[in-house]
C-alpha cells in the first residue's frame, strides 16, 4: 500500500465503523460472502484535465441605444412605455417643434422664390439672345453695303457698336442665369437643412427592439445629451464579466465557455468569447470579457449569470463520476483487488468535469475501479469484473 493509501485507510476505518453502527457491518470489518457480482470496471488512468474557474456578471443586449434630444424643447408626447416593442423608425417622443416648422416653411418659400428667379433669368436671356441675333444681322448687312460704298462709315460704326452692346447683354443674361441657379441651389440646401432640423422634434427608434427605460414625461424640458428613452435590440444578448488580471492569461478566446443562469429552470448555455478588453478597470485590476450567448427567450438585460472558463491543462488521475460512492461528506470508490473482491476505498475527489472526476489521493494508476456499483455491493463482496461488457480475464 502506498503512502497516500495509508493516509486514506484511517478514513476508511472511520467510514466502515460509522457504517457498522448503522447496522451495515459489525465492529470489525469482515468479508462478505455469496455469489460473485458482475460489475463493470475501468482502470484508473492519467489524462489531461483543467480546473475551471467561475466569475459572475450581468447580461446585456448586444445593441443598446439611449435616445437624446438634439434641441432644447418641451416634451409634448411620449408614445411608449417600458416593455413596449417598437419598430425601426417608430416615433417614440414628440417635442415642441413649432419654431422649426416655421423655419422649414420660410426655407420652402425661399426655395420657391429662387426657382422663380431662375425662370425669370431664363426668360430675360431669351430677349437678349434675340437682340444679339438682330445686331449680328444688322452688322452683317451694313458691312456688305459699306464694302460697296453704299453705307457710310458712321453707319458701320453704329452697327458695330450695337453688336457689341447686344453681346454684352447676352453675357450678362447668362451670368444672371448662373447666379439665379446658384441661389436656387442654396435655397434648396437651406430647405433640406430646415427639414432635417424639423425632424429633430420627433425622436424615433433606431432599430427593432424593446423599450427598457422611459426617463421623461410630457411637459418636461428636453436638452441635448440628456437621456430620454432607452431601447435595446433583443435579438442578441451577451454576458459581461470581469476577470482578474492573474487569470486573464488563462482565457482562450477560441474555446467555448459555459454560462449558468440564476433561474429555477436554468440550463447551461454555450457561450463564445467575443471581446476581451485590452486594459484593466481602475481600482479592480480586472479585465472586461464579453461572451456572446445563443438566442433564448428567458434572457433579459440585467440578469445575473456565471461564466465557467476552462483552466490550464495538466495531467491528473481521473475516474468516471459514476464510480464515486458518496457517504455523507466523504467520497469513495470500489477497487477490485487481485482476489476479485471489491474493496471500498476513501478518495480525495475533485470537481466533476465532463463526466470525469479528478482523484487527488487514494488511487494509483492502473487500479481497476467499479463503475456504477450496484446498491447491494459492500466492502469485501466477491465480484466478477467485466470490462466493456465482457467478463475480464484474471
Amino acid at each position: 500500500m502506498t503512502a497516500k493509501q495509508t493516509t486514506t485507510a484511517l478514513l476508511l476505518g472511520t467510514a466502515l465503523a460509522a457504517t457498522a453502527c448503522g447496522g451495515g457491518h459489525t465492529g470489525e470489518a469482515r468479508e462478505a460472502t455469496g455469489q460473485p457480482v458482475s460489475v463493470r470496471v475501468q482502470a484508473v488512468s492519467p489524462r489531461e484535465v483543467s480546473t475551471p474557474f467561475e466569475t459572475g456578471g450581468a447580461i446585456r443586449a448586444r445593441t443598446t441605444a439611449t435616445l437624446v434630444s438634439r434641441i432644447v424643447a418641451e416634451v409634448r408626447e411620449v408614445t411608449v412605455q417600458p416593455g413596449d416593442r417598437v419598430r425601426a423608425g417608430q416615433v417614440l417622443i414628440r417635442l415642441d417643434g413649432r419654431d422649426l416648422q416655421a423655419n422649414e416653411a420660410r426655407a420652402r418659400a425661399a426655395a420657391a422664390a429662387a426657382e422663380e428667379a431662375v425662370r425669370a433669368a431664363t426668360t430675360a436671356r431669351g430677349g437678349t439672345e434675340a437682340g444679339l441675333a438682330l445686331a449680328e444681322a444688322t452688322h452683317r448687312r451694313i458691312a456688305e453695303l459699306r464694302a460697296k460704298n453704299s453705307a457710310t462709315a458712321h453707319e458701320l460704326d453704329q452697327a458695330v457698336s450695337g453688336l457689341r452692346a447686344a453681346e454684352a447683354q447676352a453675357l450678362a443674361a447668362r451670368a444672371a442665369i448662373a447666379q439665379a441657379e446658384a441661389d436656387a441651389e442654396a435655397a434648396r440646401a437651406g430647405l433640406r437643412a430646415a427639414r432635417i432640423a424639423a425632424s429633430w422634434a420627433s425622436i424615433a427608434a433606431p432599430f427593432d427592439g424593446v423599450v427598457t427605460e422611459k426617463l421623461v414625461e410630457p411637459g418636461n424640458m428636453a436638452s441635448p445629451g440628456v437621456p430620454l428613452v432607452t431601447v435595446e435590440d433583443t435579438r442578441g444578448f451577451r454576458l459581461e464579466v470581469r476577470v482578474d488580471e492573474s487569470r486573464i492569461g488563462q482565457i482562450d478566446a477560441g474555446r467555448p465557455v459555459e454560462v449558468f443562469l440564476d433561474l429555477p429552470s436554468a440550463r447551461i448555455l454555450p457561450g463564445r468569447i467575443a471581446e476581451v478588453s485590452r486594459a484593466t478597470s481602475p481600482g479592480s485590476h480586472a479585465y472586461l470579457v464579453k461572451i456572446e450567448l445563443p438566442e433564448d427567450g428567458r434572457l433579459r438585460s440585467g440578469m445575473f449569470g456565471r461564466a465557467r472558463f476552462p483552466g490550464p491543462a495538466r495531467e491528473a488521475l481521473v475516474v468516471p463520476e459514476a464510480a464515486l460512492v458518496r457517504r455523507g461528506q466523504l467520497n469513495a470508490v470500489f477497487v477490485v483487488g487481485p482476489d476479485n473482491r471489491a474493496r471500498l476505498r476513501m478518495v480525495n475527489a475533485g470537481q466533476a468535469i465532463e463526466g470525469q472526476v479528478e482523484i487527488a489521493a487514494g488511487l494509483d494508476p492502473g487500479e481497476p475501479v467499479v463503475v456504477n456499483p450496484p446498491p447491494t455491493l459492500v466492502d469485501g463482496n466477491p465480484v466478477r469484473p467485466v470490462d466493456g461488457g465482457r467478463e475480464a480475464r484474471s
